[in-house]
């Protein structure tokens, strides 16, 4: 460790100066180079949490080459169709499915530093691809560039008001976009990070305390794990400013519990893979009713669902927005277009803007599934369970859930009698588990449109009720 220099990054046991971070990472650079990685090329990273991951980021990037981010959680269906979407030619990780699939450079291996020296970055060139799935049912690629990536990180810094004197963990995945971002975040705040290799309510509790953590990051199975633990007031937490909620709505209840029993209020903040600061609260005088005001940089307004005109405050309708921080576009590009009205992005997400730009979540236009911060496509989920001959239609949509947002729930009508649990294993053996089905319904038949459009509103309203009413 350089001497007198404060440390940036800690692992477990481990600590890492900001000169150490840039020394792997320059290292990691010159190995990935000798192996043909040249700027403008893709590196798919498949990595646990752990310092390398952030190592091999900045390396990826020192090259001028875009890192592909892709989830541990995913399956090899899925990281083969990761790949082709966005033509990585190039693996970096410690998962045996990528290195099933792509020649790997092994995070597992010691990273020997390297001189940091000067490295040169187009800012229009791409830096991160995260995925996020469309109602096609395969995911999409979201492309940022240095310069939307970095702005975003203007964004979240300003937010949050992170600076040198604040102490922050990680314990989601930081290949989701929020997990990257408040890691980028961190080190270019001069906030000091502890990584963490898994999620562990007693010892993110434990750290909060012995670290003296100023700012904790929460979704919501995090915020209800906080809120329902029987010696939650046996913990120190004083040192902490706030807790963010993100990834998913507030559940109110659950907040004003975490605060009614340690004294921390909550900062709720909204955005997208591809606009990841949409709106945030002002840390002084959050709402938990609102995601916030749109953060400096962001322009919002709604429109209608019906028309595509803006609506008054007020009014519900979709939210759109743009910004510097949105992405470039997606892959596979074509894909793109439908994500945008006359030059703003449509979020597909239904609320209001109030007459003091308070942004209030209703709903969502879209179909997707929001399980624990990660996004599940019905049609993704409906592709896998068609493919068991017992099943002769079904439909998949989600129902709120307090502890991870939203769970999958999948309507099935059957050829011939088939058990529920051997559908959702064979939803578990193809897909993440997050995309696995809560619970499997059978119905005599799938409410569809003439057009063959499946009416999962009709659906989610039946859901519970006896098959009878």
């Amino acid at each position: 460790m350089v001497e007198n220099e404060p440390v940036a990054l800690v692992f477990e046991d481990q600590a890492y100066t900001r000169a150490e971070l840039d020394a792997l990472s320059a290292g990691l650079a010159a190995t990935l180079s000798a192996r043909g990685v040249r700027a403008g090329d893709r590196v798919a990273l498949m990595s646990s949490n752990r310092p390398e991951f952030v190592v091999a980021v900045r390396a990826i990037w020192r090259l001028g080459a875009a890192v592909v981010l892709i989830s541990p959680a995913w399956k090899r269906a899925e990281v083969r169709h990761a790949l082709e979407v966005t033509d990585a030619a190039h693996a970096v990780g410690d998962h045996p499915v990528l290195a099933g699939l792509r020649p790997m450079l092994s995070l597992e291996e010691p990273i020997a530093p390297g001189d940091p020296g000067s490295e040169a970055r187009d800012p229009d060139s791409d830096a991160v691809l995260v995925f996020s799935s469309g109602t096609t049912g395969m995911p999409k690629a979201v492309r940022h560039t240095h310069r939307s990536f970095a702005a975003a990180v203007r964004h979240w810094h300003d937010a949050l008001e992170l600076g040198p004197a604040d102490r922050i963990q990680i314990v989601t995945p930081p290949s989701h976009i929020l997990g990257l971002l408040n890691i980028v975040t961190a080190l270019e705040s001069g906030t000091w990070v502890r990584l963490h290799r898994r999620f562990d309510l007693d010892r993110l509790l434990h750290h909060i305390q012995s670290d003296r953590i100023t700012v904790e990051m929460a979704v919501a199975p995090i915020a209800l794990a906080i809120a329902s633990h029987p010696e939650l007031e046996s913990y120190d937490l004083s040192s902490l400013r706030y807790i963010m909620w993100g990834a998913t709505p507030v559940t109110p209840s659950v907040a004003e519990t975490v605060t009614r029993r340690t004294g921390v209020g909550w900062v709720p903040a909204y955005g997208a893979s591809e606009l990841p600061v949409i709106a945030c609260n002002p840390l002084k005088g959050a709402r938990l009713d609102s995601a916030g005001r749109a953060v400096p940089g962001v322009t919002l307004r709604v429109v209608s669902l019906e028309t595509g005109e803006p609506v008054a405050p007020g009014e519900t309708g979709e939210i759109q927005a743009k910004a510097e921080s949105l992405m470039a576009g997606y892959l596979p590009a074509e894909a793109t277009q439908e994500a945008f009205h006359d030059g703003w992005y449509r979020t597909g997400d239904v609320g209001h803007l109030d007459a003091d730009g308070w942004l209030h979540l209703t709903d969502r236009s879209k179909e997707m599934i929001k399980v624990k911060g990660f996004q599940v496509a019905p049609a993704e989920v409906e592709a896998v369970l068609h493919g068991h001959p017992a099943v002769a239609d079904c439909a998949v949509f989600g129902v709120p859930d307090p502890s991870d947002g939203e769970a999958v729930i999948a309507a099935v009508t059957t050829a011939e009698p088939v058990e529920a649990e051997k559908l959702i294993a064979l939803v578990g053996e193809s897909l993440a588990s997050y995309k696995r089905p809560r619970e499997v319904v059978f119905v005599p038949e799938i409410p569809r449109l003439p057009s063959g459009k499946v009416l999962r509103r009709v659906l989610k309203e039946s859901h519970g009720r006896p098959a009878d009413q």
